[in-house]
């Protein structure tokens, strides 16, 4: 199952020893080598004996539903310092919201709002890029998958040009999602010019 990045911020964080919730997710720690969200920080903690640090690792989450990350119990949250992997990439301060997007030719497609995360794997599946504002216009928004992505610095990700020319082909040919009543029908004029041409 896909969701917004977006709709994780404030998700409750449930322990099976407690029985409900322990803590709330805050921050997403995403590794830029894959794209892929490693960890959460944690705001209104439970307290008690059996709680770790301040740091949900996903691999550590037994189960994702629709209300909330499932852990065995507080004793599964981490600080920075106890995972070297997990402190070499929180002291990147990565975020992908408000990263620049180009093509690789250089033109400037907007700038990173959301992305969704598979729920099983969670790896980030697409970004979804806000235009701007004269491009917003009509075309307000671009999804691109992750498969389009070229390159990710600490300033930009770079897209396939090729990404770029199927979401605004998409655009340019937009259909209306209305009828006109006053079409469904041809009209008498329209009837009688093609009698004429067929006379």
């Amino acid at each position: 199952m896909l969701v917004y990045a977006s709709e994780l911020q404030g998700f409750p964080v449930l322990s099976l020893q407690v029985g409900g919730e322990i803590a709330i997710c805050d921050f997403p720690v995403v590794d830029p080598n894959d794209l892929k969200l490693v960890a959460y920080t944690l705001t209104n903690i439970v307290q008690d004996e059996d709680t770790g640090g301040d740091i949900l690792v996903l691999d550590d989450v037994r189960e994702f539903s629709k209300n909330g990350l499932i852990v065995d119990s507080g004793s599964r949250f981490v600080s920075r310092d106890e995972v070297v992997r997990l402190n070499e990439i929180m002291s990147l301060n990565f975020n992908l919201i408000g990263l620049k997007v180009v093509s690789e030719s250089g033109k400037k497609l907007g700038k990173i709002k959301d992305y969704t995360i598979d729920t099983k794997t969670f790896m980030i599946y697409q970004i979804i890029v806000d235009r701007p504002v004269i491009k917003s216009l009509v075309d307000p928004e671009l999804t691109i998958n992750r498969s389009q992505i070229v390159e990710i610095d600490d300033y930009k990700i770079t897209i396939k040009n090729e990404a770029e020319k199927i979401s605004l082909d998409q655009t340019e040919d937009f259909q209306p999602n209305f009828v006109n009543p006053f079409r469904s029908e041809p009209s008498l004029q329209d009837q009688n010019e093609s009698a004429t041409h067929d006379s």
